[in-house]
């Protein structure tokens, strides 16, 4: 499905109406970083049938960003039955916006003192023991966390590559840092456990 620009919040609030699941990318024209966000937009949604992807260029829309305290572009708003739910900033490639159109990603729940969980995602194999420790202990825990199984998807092997500089699973990424293996300690600190 191709993205649909929209010029308003009235605009972006009609739209919300006609969809469960809506994702609103917030971009600046001219920037690279948000061409680079449009890019993998459009290469995800080109199959995507029940999700609405939107756009609307910031330096032409100023009244949608304020509404929902988005200070940088790019940033993807996502919206589940008419309802914001999370801000997904900067440059993501197709794999990352497939898996969020697909749910891969959970929305972090915040807790009674006001603090957001952590962005987690889990690099991953099914045939990795400890990966399967690594998650069981997660679950304990009971931190939600993305995990992209690697050994199948080859484009999200690069990225996590590219991000650790290392190709052995299993890594975990907290809020935009790598973690190597299973280094409890490390992530214990991350999360704040």
């Amino acid at each position: 499905m191709a993205i649909k620009q929209i010029n308003s919040q009235n605009d972006l609030n009609q739209q919300l109406k006609s969809s469960e699941k809506v994702f609103l990318l917030l971009y600046k024209s001219g920037s690279e970083v948000s061409e680079c966000a449009l890019n993998g937009l459009n290469e995800a949604s080109e199959n995507q049938n029940d999700v609405l992807v939107l756009s609307a260029d910031v330096n032409s829309v100023k009244d949608i960003h304020p509404n929902y305290k988005v200070t940088s572009a790019p940033s993807v708003l996502v919206f589940e039955n008419g309802e914001f739910k999370n801000i997904v900033k900067g440059c993501n490639d197709k794999t990352y916006y497939t898996s969020l159109f697909k749910n891969a990603f959970f929305v972090g729940e915040t807790s009674e003192d006001g603090e957001k969980q952590k962005r987690v995602t889990v690099y991953s194999t099914p045939t990795c023991s400890w990966c399967t420790t690594l998650k069981n202990y997660l679950n304990d825990k009971k931190i939600k966390y993305t995990d992209i199984d690697v050994s199948g998807d080859h484009n999200a092997a690069r990225e996590m590559v590219k991000k650790s500089g290392q190709q052995g699973v299993p890594q975990t990424e907290i809020d935009g840092q790598m973690i190597v293996g299973f280094d409890k300690s490390r992530i214990n600190k991350l999360l704040g456990i």
